[in-house]
Order: C-alpha cells, then sequence, then structure tokens
C-alpha cells in the first residue's frame, strides 16, 4: 500500500467519522435526508464565491457554500413551520431549487472553475493526496488538514452539547420545557451539518455525503441500544468501510468512492439480518 493510499483511507475515514456523529442524531430526529439537500444546495455558493474571488478552494468558499447550505436548512424550516407543506415536501421544494441554479452557474459564468458535474456528483477523493499545501514545511494534502479540523470540532461540538443533543434528540418538547434550548440546539445542529457538507462535498461530492452522513448511523443503530455507543460504532463502520472499500476498488479498478458507498450498503444489510436485537434473524426467531 503506497503512501497516497493511505492518505485517502484516512481522509474518507475522518470524513466518515465526523459524518457518523453527526448522522447518528440526524437518524434519531429523522431528518436523514437533511444532508443530501444540504450537499447539493451549496453548489451555488461555491460559483458564487468563483465569479467574486476567482478562487474555488480557499476560506471564502466554505464560507459562501457554508451560507447556501443554511440557506437551504432555515428555508426548508420557514416552510414547514408555515404549514402549507409537510417537513419533506419542504425540503423537496427548497434544494432542487439552489442546485440547479448551481449548475447553470457552472455551465454559464464558471466554466473556468474545473467543478463540472463529474466532480461535482462524484468527487475527486482519489486525487485528494495530489492537493497540497505547506504545513511546517512539509507538503501535506489539504483535504487531510480540513478533514482533520471538521472532526475535531464535530467531537468538541458535540462533547460541549451533549445533554441538550441528547435531550433534543429523543424529545425536543422536553429540551425545550427543561431549559436545555431544545429548538437553538437542533438549529447549530443543522448549521453544523450544514457546514460539513461542505468539506464532504468538496472530498467525496454528492453521492458520498448521504452515505457518510446516514448508513454507519443507521447501522450503528440497529447494533446498539445507547446513543454513545451508537456513535461510536458508526465511526467504526465508517473507518471499516473506507478501508475495506478502498481496497476493494484498487483491486478491480474502479470508483473509490463508490465502492466506499456500496461497502457501506453492505455493512447496514449485514446489520439489518443479524443484529442480536434488531435484526430481521432475531426477530424471526422470537416470533417462533
Amino acid at each position: 500500500m503506497s503512501p497516497d493510499d493511505v492518505m485517502i483511507i484516512v481522509i474518507a475515514g475522518l470524513l466518515s467519522t465526523s459524518c457518523a456523529v453527526l448522522g447518528g442524531f440526524l437518524v434519531l430526529r429523522g431528518q436523514a435526508l437533511l444532508p443530501d439537500a444540504v450537499s447539493h444546495a451549496v453548489l451555488p455558493g461555491i460559483v458564487l464565491i468563483f465569479l467574486l474571488t476567482g478562487e474555488r478552494a480557499s476560506l471564502w468558499t466554505v464560507v459562501g457554500a457554508t451560507a447556501f447550505g443554511v440557506l437551504c436548512v432555515l428555508g426548508s424550516d420557514w416552510l414547514r413551520r408555515s404549514g402549507v407543506v409537510e417537513s419533506d415536501a419542504a425540503l423537496a421544494l427548497v434544494f432542487p431549487a439552489l442546485f440547479s441554479l448551481g449548475i447553470l452557474g457552472i455551465s454559464r459564468f464558471a466554466s473556468g472553475a474545473h467543478i463540472d458535474l463529474d466532480s461535482a456528483i462524484y468527487g475527486d477523493l482519489t486525487f485528494a493526496p495530489l492537493r497540497t499545501i505547506s504545513l511546517f514545511g512539509a507538503d501535506v494534502p489539504r483535504s487531510l488538514v480540513i478533514t482533520g479540523i471538521a472532526t475535531v470540532a464535530v467531537v468538541a461540538l458535540v462533547v460541549a452539547l451533549w445533554r441538550p443533543l441528547q435531550a433534543a434528540s429523543f424529545d425536543p418538547a422536553f429540551a425545550e420545557l427543561a431549559g436545555l434550548r431544545g429548538r437553538l440546539t437542533g438549529q447549530v445542529l443543522l448549521v453544523a451539518v450544514a457546514g460539513l457538507a461542505v468539506v464532504a462535498f468538496d472530498s467525496v461530492g454528492a453521492i458520498l455525503v448521504i452515505t457518510f452522513f446516514v448508513v454507519p448511523a443507521s447501522t450503528a443503530r440497529l447494533l446498539t441500544a445507547r446513543l454513545g455507543s451508537m456513535l461510536v460504532v458508526a465511526a467504526g463502520c465508517g473507518w471499516i468501510a473506507s478501508v475495506a472499500g478502498h481496497g476493494v476498488a484498487v483491486s478491480l479498478d474502479t470508483s473509490i468512492p463508490g465502492t466506499i458507498g456500496l461497502t457501506s450498503g453492505a455493512l447496514f444489510a449485514l446489520a439489518l439480518v443479524l443484529a442480536p436485537r434488531r435484526g430481521l434473524l432475531a426477530r424471526w426467531k422470537a416470533r417462533t
């Protein structure tokens, strides 16, 4: 295994860890599709910052993309609270419009930004080791630095807001009545998801964003009964999928992000069948 292969696995593992930790709360809150919507909605922000600064890989890019991700979250939340449409319909109304706006912006104004549809949808995780920055005199993959910082920030956020996040995920009304600011905590969670989706969008593309956010957390939900254990197991599933998926992709000479996503799905399928308490086999035995 070459150093580049190790870097790809580490980047994917770190990204899947941070996504899985936040994804655990999203799964419990019934908002599993939110990361996929946000990952599409950030595209206009990337295009806008390119038009203003001529850059697509700077701090301002993250800020602009995150702003449109937050706009997607707040817009869908406003539509939901208006009572005109249901929660899932509100999300489905907002993010396609923003994603379409981003695609049109790329085609018309930002053709030189190298944000083509293949990059936007499939990501460029394979080439992450080639995009480096100088750090303490050494060339380090930029995605490694960004995903590392994002993972530390996510863990710190969850530790700092553990009680309100836990309460708001299971019973938002109780969290609000208990003075834990359940609604504000939920909004902070959604903003964090939007920011992390920007990192995931740049590293692995839109397709794997929903995989990293939802599939490891859903797998862990089948295997555990406590929230803390669920988040740890979800992170472990992300690393297993990253290592195994990369190995299979290299041996078959195929897409690394796609194979990692497929491996995550295979882990979920195994848990769905073999989970000791919630698996299909255990439920079938309990009925017979």
